[in-house]
């Protein structure tokens, strides 16, 4: 039994590894980063519904995105700042709990709903029309393809991009909110709405996202490994 989870947690971590390299490979790093770039997006979209309306939402080449949306109470434009870091990863953590649960299925049908949610109603860019068709083809060929082990493999990989991408994104806020204020997004976003310098805000995104990977790593690992 030892031996068995000595080999599981190496294949574990390996793939957080290969989930770090994968998106630092120039073009295709970019390319699979935008999964995550979704869900942060679609964080800012679903908490915008609540108060006001959402505009469009766009993804780009570079792994960045933009939702335009109108708030009509400072509630409304405080808590759409707020959602994309902690939305994106909060679904980080959520792949991981799916997996350790054993729902592959639900957490592709999460994936898959998101994706032709956007598509339907937010992305109206180039790149982000190609990129959400390409990733969904993609994804289901895999999927109706590929056999059960390709499927997990699959699943665990998006998961990890999710995890590290989380991670990595909040502690570039995080220190752009230190070097460059004015320049540092959703912290300078709350910055101007509350007295808090958008420092605060940036290292409140990067503990978050410290959380939800623990807790991520924690739920999926434990699970899969009994």
């Amino acid at each position: 039994m030892s031996f068995v989870r000595d080999k599981f947690s190496a294949k574990f971590f390996l793939f957080l590894v290969l989930a770090f390299l994968l998106i630092h490979v120039p073009i295709l790093g970019n390319y699979v980063k935008v999964v995550n770039t979704l869900f942060h997006e679609s964080g800012h979209a679903l908490i915008a519904l609540l108060g006001g309306n959402v505009e469009t939402i766009s993804l780009f080449m570079n792994s960045e995105g933009a939702t335009i949306s109108r708030q009509s109470t400072w509630v409304g434009s405080f808590f759409t700042s707020l959602a994309g870091y902690t939305f994106a990863s909060f679904m980080a953590f959520l792949s991981f709990l799916l997996i350790g649960r054993k729902k592959g299925t639900l957490l592709i049908d999460i994936l898959l709903a998101f994706i032709f949610l956007n598509l339907i109603f937010w992305v109206r860019n180039p790149y982000g029309i190609f990129w959400l068709c390409s990733f969904a083809a993609a994804f289901l060929f895999l999927l109706i393809k590929g056999s059960q082990k390709v499927r997990d493999h699959l699943l665990l990989m998006i998961a990890s991009i999710l995890l590290v991408d989380s991670v990595q994104s909040a502690y570039e806020i995080l220190y752009i909110s230190v070097v460059q204020p004015q320049a540092a997004g959703d912290a300078a976003n709350l910055a101007q709405l509350t007295i808090l310098p958008a420092f605060i805000w940036g290292l409140f995104f990067f503990m978050q996202a410290l959380w939800f990977c623990y807790f991520g790593l924690k739920r999926g690992y434990y699970r899969l490994a009994k």
